[in-house]
């Protein structure tokens, strides 16, 4: 039977007052030796690693995090750097709901976090906030890399800065981000095509539609387009269903949309319309407007305009995103980085919820 010493025992029965002073005395080193080991920063000999983190253990030690980063008077500063969102309800206000609620939490910790917002129709406006966000120069970043050239030119400045940075709605792999935190934006495309393909006869046409100046370039967009073709490529469905992509550029160009409502009265095959983005709605006023309820569309996002047209089956199926968790969850990646000095989950997908008019009533925020 293992012998546990006199002042063992005496720190055991009082575990919640453990410092790092009491392992370094029992472990026979400084306490700047027990702070490198716990955080595994400096140079450290196995045997002392070994030995420190076995009465760690013994010690059932839980460090006051609250009092680490108060005594050392970090200011840690997060940037958060995302769309505008047009009005309280739109799909970009829910993001940061998220981070907002995450902050609340740890208010204690005194976190500063600064918001930059662009013009999702604005390449310019990106280019602009992120170097504003550059100059801020934060200890860590929550980045939607909606604009994927502009974006990679970021995510650049931040490397060299050594910025960790997590990504959230739209990934770009391999570019040395702490975190992807969203969906696999391919899978919600190949989804909602075979949602579309089960809805539909063969021998019809599906209208694509982005609501994007440069489709190659936003990066969600493209990369849900990508999955939807794939699909019918997949299954050998390329000449049962024909596939037709239409950009609109402005989502009040009422020139496209007359232009879209003589396509839908010459064209009596199309039979279905896949959004990719939460600009759905609009789509669903005009084929309500022309008295095409028959069209099946799926599209994204529970915004309330989209959530209307639901109810009146004019939308048949919502992705939802769960863009508020995507917000929360992105905040303590980079918390439990920065300030837990814990690891990170590199991917944190969020499922692919199918949203109809009959569930949407039970749909719940985090």
């Amino acid at each position: 039977m293992q012998r546990i010493n006199k002042k063992e025992k005496i720190i055991n029965e009082k575990n919640h007052h453990i410092r790092i002073k009491d392992i370094a005395e029992q472990a026979g080193v400084s306490i700047g030796t027990i702070d490198r080991v716990l955080h595994g920063r400096g140079e450290v000999s196995e045997e002392t690693r070994e030995k420190v983190l076995l009465i760690v253990k013994k010690l059932n030690y839980k460090p006051n995090i609250i009092a680490s980063a108060l005594a050392t008077r970090e200011n840690i500063r997060i940037a958060v750097f995302l769309p505008k969102a047009i009005s309280d309800e739109a799909y970009w206000k829910k993001p940061r709901l998220g981070v907002e609620k995450a902050m609340e939490e740890t208010r204690q910790y005194g976190i500063e976090i600064k918001f930059f917002q662009f013009d999702i129709f604005d390449k310019k406006s990106f280019i602009q906030e992120a170097e504003e966000l550059v100059k801020w120069n934060p200890q860590g970043a929550i980045i939607a890399p909606i604009y994927y050239r502009e974006s990679v030119s970021l995510i650049a400045n931040l490397q060299e800065r050594s910025i960790p940075y997590v990504f959230i709605d739209s990934n770009i792999p391999n570019q040395s981000q702490l975190s992807y935190i969203g969906q696999d934006s391919f899978q919600s495309g190949y989804l909602s095509a075979r949602l579309l393909d089960l809805c539909i006869p063969e021998r019809t046409t599906i209208l694509i539609i982005n609501f994007a100046q440069e489709v190659d370039n936003l990066n969600h967009l493209r990369q849900r387009e990508e999955g939807f073709r794939s699909y019918f490529k997949n299954n050998d469905l390329t000449e049962q269903k024909k596939l037709v992509s239409l950009t609109l550029e402005d989502v009040e160009d009422d020139h496209f949309m007359a232009n879209l409502t003589l396509l839908l009265k010459e064209d009596q095959a199309i039979r279905g319309i896949f959004v990719t983005s939460s600009k759905v709605y609009r789509i669903a006023r005009l084929l309500e407007k022309t008295g095409k309820s028959k069209i099946r569309i799926v599209g994204y996002d529970l915004i309330p305009k989209n959530i209307t047209y639901l109810k009146k089956d004019l939308i048949d199926f919502l992705i939802n995103q769960r863009p508020e968790e995507q917000g929360y969850k992105a905040f303590y990646a980079l918390f439990d980085h920065l300030i837990n000095r814990k690891s990170v989950e590199g991917m944190n997908l969020t499922p692919i919820d199918i949203i109809t008019k009959e569930n949407i009533d039970y749909q719940k925020s985090i």
